[in-house]
């Protein structure tokens, strides 16, 4: 269990939900002295306001919190997980009235993650109670695959190569008792050349990890993560400002390891696959060039224009394998393109998908769970805008627009048709601090994809 959660207690301090447009009804339900000290305090129910109220023997005795009612813009029901960082030291519970008790207290147990690995976390946070109505099994994976995912992405690249991010696989598959192998440096060559060709440059060798849980006659589910540990651009480098958070581009690997753990702890009635290509895209002699050509494992020819579109080639050699075996469904996460942040900001990650019913579900889960995303289109038109002049294909499409969706329309031509196949561009990275994300790494769509999954395929 989260150190932020802790086992219900009726003597826990109360948390009472308090809407601006509700607060003379909820004052009348104060006591004389805490109505008392929350007028002093100016407290009047505003969204994002707090109030701890003193009991009468001096200890707290319950605590206002100011909330957006669900009909109104500010609603967030995350909105208890900023409390997670400013209430002293005590055990508290949510009092009644809240109007999704499951995500208030999944946006405390988020909001309280602090990333320790190189700094020593020596506050004393306080606890929430977990609300006994609600399911502790099932939140405690889920917090525990979003903090796998954070723990990574957070990691710099020094601490955080292939070899550790394969590793870190590795011990997930092997708690699970998943089957796994990974094929790594000259293995990958024929088989997998564009892996190859982007990670060869490296100290650290491409390589291509590959597990497998469950029953072999449950419904094929396949994830696919990019794993890009550090991404200097190659040969056509980013400039400063555009490496400085290079470390996250490993974060579709890590939303795919964050899904894969809910989807194993849960025992969801499925057969997953996890194919994660790990490389560095780093600049030495070997490093692939402008201008190459290789050929995929499709057998599609691919030429390359810029170097530092590298995700959707290890990409497309991975969701190649993949549809070997006709899955039931494959995902795929990478963060992938800035031209996703430009159109969607960084808190609502665009997704493609030819598949309506697919897509309905994807939205309908993204709501439920708070775990927003957007559909994008795979505007056919643009698909010639791929078309190469020496290979099948160009790895980019020349021109400065609309980037996110030429770089899936990439992808597709490496995923069979009758495959139900999504893919999700995900920034990785919270860049401020909000209710249940704090600044730093993100396990974006992992939690909405887990719930969709739990309803298709239940334990």
């Amino acid at each position: 269990m989260s150190a932020s959660l802790c086992v219900f207690s009726p003597d826990a301090v109360p948390i009472q939900p308090v809407q601006a447009r509700a607060w003379e009804a909820a004052a009348s339900g104060l006591s004389p002295h805490e109505l008392a000290y929350a007028a002093g305090m100016g407290f009047s129910g505003k969204g994002g306001t707090h109030v701890v109220l003193p009991a009468a023997d001096g200890r707290i005795g319950r605590v206002l919190l100011g909330v957006a009612a669900p009909d109104e813009r500010g609603h967030d029901p995350f909105a208890p997980g900023r409390l997670a960082t400013l209430l002293p030291a005590g055990d508290y519970r949510l009092e009644e009235g809240w109007a999704e008790p499951a995500l208030a207290a999944l946006g405390w147990a988020l909001s309280a993650y602090r990333f320790t690995r190189y700094k020593a976390r020596r506050d004393h946070s306080p606890r929430l109670c977990i609300p006994p109505e609600i399911d502790g099994a099932r939140l405690a994976r889920i917090v525990e695959g979003v903090t796998l995912a954070r723990d990574l992405i957070n990691t710099p690249a020094n601490d955080l190569g292939p070899d550790a991010l394969e590793a870190a696989a590795v011990a997930l598959a092997t708690r699970h008792g998943a089957e796994l192998r990974t094929l790594r440096g000259e293995a990958l060559r024929q088989g997998f050349p564009l892996i190859y060709a982007v990670g060869r440059a490296a100290a650290e060798e491409p390589r291509l990890v590959d597990f497998q849980w469950g029953h072999r006659a449950a419904p094929k589910v396949t994830l696919v993560g990019k794993g890009v540990t550090f991404d200097t651009g190659g040969l056509d480098i980013k400039p400063e400002s555009g490496m400085a958070l290079m470390k996250k581009d490993m974060g579709g690997a890590a939303s795919a390891l964050a899904l894969a753990h809910m989807v194993m702890d849960a025992g969801l009635n499925v057969r997953l696959r996890v194919l994660l290509p790990v490389v560095e895209n780093a600049i030495s002699a070997p490093a692939f060039r402008p201008g190459d050509v290789y050929r995929s494992r499709k057998g599609v020819t691919v030429e390359i224009g810029n170097t530092d579109a590298e995700g959707r080639l290890i990409l497309a050699d991975a969701l190649a394998l993949a549809c070997e075996e006709k899955p039931a469904l494959l995902l795929d996460f990478a963060t992938l393109t800035g031209a996703a942040r430009v159109a969607l900001g960084p808190d609502l990650p665009p997704f493609y998908t030819d598949d309506d019913d697919l897509a309905a579900s994807i939205t309908r889960s993204g709501r439920a769970a708070h775990d927003p995303v957007w559909r994008m289109p795979l505007w056919n038109p643009y698909d010639a805008l791929l078309d190469g002049k020496v290979g099948d294909l160009n790895n980019i499409s020349g021109g400065p627009f609309a980037g996110s969706i030429t770089a899936a329309l990439f992808l597709r031509r490496f995923v069979d048709p009758d495959v139900p196949w999504a893919h999700f561009d995900i920034f990785g990275w919270s860049p401020t601090s909000k209710p249940g994300r704090p600044e730093g790494g993100e396990a974006q769509a992992a939690r909405l994809l887990f719930d969709l999954l739990d309803d298709r395929y239940p334990a």
